[in-house]
């Protein structure tokens, strides 16, 4: 329980470097534009190469961490993208295919963050319980918020006082020195946390176990209603600073690169511990995982919010749908995030790491598709529109098909968590 408290805590501010170096390109590529004379094509494609880099790593990365640990990923994932980071204005400053080396910079950074939600989520289904999973992946998902906050709220002052180039090296140093306290007091010790007697089951032969989870109605629910959330929230991450900047020009920055991610915050712990309450309280394991999807949570109610910013609207009104839908998406957390747990937790990283892939690859069409509708219509309504037709379309797959008992058994049984 010591040694679990520790890790929460670790992986909490893991995950807020995490976002707040995966933000920190999407909050400065308004001046950076300016100063490097891009289109709105141009941002897109470098947004969009972090997601070509993102989804190469995933199943590899799952994979290893199955195999060797998902702790020791971690650390490897987090010492590369801080080391990318603070690289990123040196190479903005060669001077020379300054669009090539951002969009590489990017995809460099989508490589090294592919490795590590397979590896948080394959430390998960090996170390933790049934009933706590929902708290740990709703924890992780609150870092993910407390990070866009922190790089929407400092980063927008910095970018005032400093200029855009403190940004990625403020956010580089602290994921370096993250990376280090990981390696100094839970790498180098003896100290290893005991597996879980569940995850020690029999289980089906690699080849016989990924044929099986090929033809399972439930894993592809799964993967497609995972990819439609993270594909839509990925261009709301990556466009919605530029929105606001653009629509409200007289806005202050820091009113809407932080209130959203305030918001989301406790919502995004809340989810979890409902879920694991409700779990523990003798409920369906695949009842609640529909349920954090469903109209009251993540998927449905959201895509009410985003469809509110299509028509005209006050900047007090936009940031009010932005912090609900953003809110509601973390609810996720105690969904299909964790459903990968409960069918297969022999193969969780991998698995994981696959669905991010699929994901990732639909967040660089969408991101994409996003820069070049606005580019075109001169409107971000057809972009709200798509990412709620997107939405919706995951949710009502997943609410058919979703369940949520295990399948990788060597009997062949079905034994519900």
């Amino acid at each position: 329980r010591p040694l679990f408290r520790k890790w929460i805590l670790m992986l909490f501010l893991g995950t807020c470097l995490l976002y707040g170096a995966r933000m920190a390109m999407p909050i400065c590529v308004v001046p950076m534009s300016e100063k490097f004379h891009w289109s709105k094509i141009d941002s897109g494609l470098v947004l969009g190469g972090f997601f070509w880099g993102y989804f190469f790593t995933q199943v590899l990365g799952g994979h290893a961490s199955d195999r060797i640990g998902g702790e020791r990923m971690v650390f490897i994932a987090a010492a590369s993208w801080g080391l990318i980071t603070a690289a990123t204005p040196l190479l903005a400053s060669l001077g020379a295919h300054i669009l090539a080396l951002m969009t590489f910079s990017r995809f460099l950074m989508g490589l090294t963050q592919g490795v590590f939600f397979p590896s948080l989520v394959s430390l998960c289904s090996q170390r933790v319980s049934e009933g706590e999973r929902g708290l740990l992946m709703s924890t992780m998902h609150g870092g993910c918020h407390l990070g866009t906050l922190l790089a929407g709220g400092m980063g927008s002052l910095m970018l005032d006082w400093y200029g855009w180039e403190s940004i990625f090296y403020a956010i580089g140093s602290l994921s370096g020195v993250w990376a280090l306290v990981i390696w100094q007091f839970f790498l180098t010790g003896t100290v290893v946390p005991k597996q879980m007697d569940s995850a020690k089951q029999a289980v089906l032969p690699s080849r016989t176990l990924w044929w099986k989870l090929c033809k399972e109605p439930s894993i592809w629910a799964m993967v497609f209603a995972h990819t439609c959330l993270t594909s839509t929230t990925y261009t709301l991450l990556s466009w919605l600073p530029t929105y606001f900047k653009e629509t409200f020009p007289d806005a202050k920055g820091w009113v809407y690169n932080m209130v959203p991610w305030l918001c989301a915050i406790p919502l995004a712990v809340g989810g979890g511990y409902v879920s694991d309450v409700l779990i523990n309280k003798g409920y369906s394991v695949a009842l609640v995982r529909k349920l954090m999807q469903r109209q009251t949570f993540s998927m449905g109610t959201s895509s009410i919010f985003i469809m509110l910013l299509v028509g005209p609207t006050r900047c007090s009104s936009a940031v009010a749908y932005v912090s609900a839908a953003m809110g509601l998406f973390s609810f996720t957390s105690g969904g299909v995030s964790v459903n990968v747990q409960d069918l297969a937790p022999s193969c969780a990283g991998a698995l994981y790491g696959f669905m991010n892939t699929v994901g990732a690859l639909m967040g660089v069409l969408v991101v994409s598709l996003s820069g070049y509708l606005i580019e075109v219509t001169q409107t971000w309504s057809n972009v709200f529109a798509v990412i709620t037709l997107i939405n919706t379309t995951g949710l009502g797959v997943f609410l058919i098909f979703g369940d949520a008992r295990r399948i990788d058994l060597e009997d062949n049984s079905r034994a519900e968590l």
